[in-house]
């Protein structure tokens, strides 16, 4: 079964069982699914769906950030029951410690020597750790591994 195709089953579940709240993010996750193959005229994969919720995922960390200043709780809530919904949807991350030591490892490999080849080293991050990883935390393990 596909990631698209769990989403919808969840979906369903979610309906039978009354949960408003979990529908709700759900039916936005498939909004936004439908929105990418209707722009591109594509039919979605894993690692597009994968791509898709990770976004998603980064615009409600911002939100809870924002909220957070503003003193707005409840807003905090509803974006953090979102959040959770949404990250059941990705594949196990990588710990620190991992994306630590494969950055490294890939800093190694191609040979990269400084600050100035952080664009090559992290367009090689990009397509590794897409979806298995926080790109925050490889941007940071990165900016470490090149550091003089």
């Amino acid at each position: 079964m596909s990631l698209k195709e769990r989403i919808t089953e969840d979906m369903k579940t979610a309906m039978r069982a009354r949960e408003a709240e979990r529908l709700g993010t759900i039916r936005l996750l498939l909004s936004a699914l439908k929105q990418k193959e209707v722009d591109e005229r594509v039919t979605l994969d894993d690692a597009m769906v994968i791509a898709i919720v990770d976004k998603l995922i980064k615009q409600r960390k911002d939100s809870i950030s924002q909220f957070a200043q503003a003193g707005r709780d409840d807003l905090v809530a509803k974006e953090s029951a979102e959040l959770l919904v949404l990250e059941g949807y990705l594949p196990a991350r990588l710990s620190a410690d991992e994306v630590d030591a494969a950055v490294r490892a890939m800093v190694a490999e191609l040979g990269a020597k400084g600050p100035a080849d952080m664009g090559r080293v992290m367009g090689a991050a990009k397509q590794r750790f897409s979806g298995n990883a926080d790109m925050g935390l490889v941007s940071a393990a990165v900016k470490r591994a090149l550091q003089p």
